[in-house]
C-alpha cells in the first residue's frame, strides 16, 4: 500500500483550546502544544490528500499545512466541531475543477443538507461548494482514490460514530463505547489514534483511563491521545502520565505509519 503521512489538523475537542473566556494554567500556557484547534487528519498518501473530517478551523488547518490538493472529506459524525467548515471546499471546486466527494453516512448527509441548504437549493446561488455525496456505512470498506477505508462503528453516548481503519493505521474519536464486533475491525493495527476527552469520566466520550484500557485491549504498536479538553491538563503533564507506548498528539504533528 505504501507509506501513510498523517498529519493532526487538530486534536481539541468542541470549544478547542485554549477555551473562550478561560483563565485556567492550560488555556493561559504559552506552549504551542497545548493550542488545539477542533480534532481533524489528513492523510497524505501517493501524492494525494484526504481529509477526515471538516471542523469550524478547516480553513485555517488547511492554510497552516498549505494544502494545495485534496482527494475527499470522509465525515464521522455530523457534529458542527465535525462538519461546519465544509463550505470551505469552495477553494479546491476552483483549483481543482471538480466537485468534492464527500463520504459520509445518511446521518450525516442529512446535516449537511441542514446545515448546508443552499448547497442544494434548485435555483444554487453563485460560488457555493460543490460537493458529490457519497453514502457509506459501518459494513462495507469502500475506495477512495485508490485507499481502503475500512469504517468501525463506535459510540458517543447513543450516537453512532464511525472511526476508519486505513491499513496498519486506525482513526477513532468521540467514542465512549465499542462493541467487540466493530473492535475486531482493528486487530493488527500497528498504530492507533483515539479519542481522550480528559481524566474525569464523561457520558460520551473515553477517559483517560477507558482510553488506555481500549488501547491495551487493541495493543497497537504505537497509540496516540486525540480530542482534548483543556480539563485534561497541559500536553508535557499528560505525557508523564502514559505507558511507553502511548502519546498524546499536538497540533501540526506527523506521523509516518
Amino acid at each position: 500500500m505504501g507509506k501513510l503521512e498523517i498529519t493532526i489538523l487538530g486534536s481539541g475537542t468542541s470549544q478547542g483550546v485554549p477555551m473562550i473566556a478561560c483563565s485556567c494554567e492550560v488555556c493561559q500556557s504559552v506552549n504551542p502544544k497545548d493550542k488545539r484547534l477542533r480534532s481533524s487528519i489528513l492523510i497524505s498518501h501517493s501524492g494525494q490528500n484526504f481529509v477526515i473530517d471538516s471542523g469550524p478551523d478547516f480553513r485555517q488547518q488547511m492554510l497552516r499545512e498549505n494544502v494545495q490538493s485534496l482527494e475527499a472529506i470522509i465525515f464521522t459524525h455530523e457534529h458542527k466541531d465535525h462538519i461546519a467548515g465544509m463550505d470551505d471546499v469552495r477553494a479546491f471546486n476552483y483549483k481543482q475543477q471538480r466537485d468534492m466527494p464527500v463520504f459520509c453516512t445518511e446521518d450525516v448527509e442529512k446535516a449537511i443538507r441542514n446545515e448546508f441548504h443552499y448547497v442544494f437549493a434548485e435555483n444554487s446561488y453563485p460560488g457555493i461548494p460543490k460537493i458529490a455525496l457519497n453514502r457509506i456505512s459501518k459494513d462495507n470498506s469502500f475506495e477512495v482514490s485508490g485507499l481502503s477505508f475500512i469504517p468501525i462503528e463506535v459510540m458517543h453516548y447513543k450516537m453512532p460514530v464511525l472511526g476508519f481503519r486505513i491499513g496498519d493505521f486506525a482513526y477513532i474519536t468521540d467514542a465512549k463505547t465499542v462493541s467487540d464486533v466493530e473492535k475486531k475491525k482493528l486487530d493488527g493495527v500497528k498504530v492507533l489514534i483515539v479519542n481522550a476527552l480528559r481524566r474525569e469520566e464523561h457520558i460520551s466520550h473515553f477517559n483517560l483511563q477507558e482510553a488506555l484500557e481500549f488501547i491495551a485491549s487493541i495493543n497497537p504498536e504505537q497509540a496516540y491521545l486525540t480530542h482534548i479538553s483543556h480539563l485534561f491538563g497541559r500536553h508535557d503533564d499528560i505525557l508523564d502520565d502514559l505507558p511507553p507506548n502511548v502519546s498524546v498528539v499536538y497540533d501540526g504533528m506527523k506521523i509516518v505509519v
